[in-house]
């Protein structure tokens, strides 16, 4: 039986870094299920290593910027974003979630995240599904620099 409801890509940004609380006990939020996962905490230029932009996020130009001119990192959008549209042109899924996550999930994972929504929306217009954009943390804190230990990427 065919569907009638549209497919429907969600772009979900997320940080590894951040806690909730069971029973009392602070545990590791999980990351969203989701069918392509980018795990950004190593590979992408960090802005919360540069006090100017620490504060920032992703959804701010500047930090867009900084960690798209990261070496690859628009490669990485747009096969992801080209994987993703071949995914739902070939097996036509319902809804299909691409989740983009770094420690913080305020910098790094929202600017991939925007981008790949982006990409998506450029490539649905032939592919007749929906992109939606979910930044699942950037309103939570700013996390602590040690939760920050990985090596700055530079270029």
């Amino acid at each position: 039986m065919t569907s009638t409801l549209p497919s429907l890509v969600r772009v979900v940004s997320f940080g590894y870094g951040h806690t909730g609380t069971r029973g009392g006990d602070a545990v590791p939020l999980e990351p969203p299920t989701a069918d392509i996962t980018l795990d950004l905490h190593r590979s992408l230029r960090n802005p919360h290593h540069d006090p100017a932009m620490r504060d920032l996020t992703g959804l701010d130009d500047r930090v867009h910027d900084h960690v798209m001119a990261t070496p690859g990192a628009r490669l990485l959008a747009h096969n992801t974003a080209l994987a993703t549209h071949v995914l739902m042109d070939e097996a036509r899924p319902e809804l299909l979630t691409v989740a983009a996550g770094c420690v913080g999930g305020r910098h790094r994972a929202v600017s991939m995240a925007r981008t790949v929504a982006y990409l998506l929306g450029e490539f649905s217009r032939a592919g007749g599904y929906g992109v939606e954009l979910v930044h699942r943390d950037v309103e939570r804190p700013v996390l602590p620099s040690g939760r920050h230990t990985e090596r700055p990427v530079t270029g």
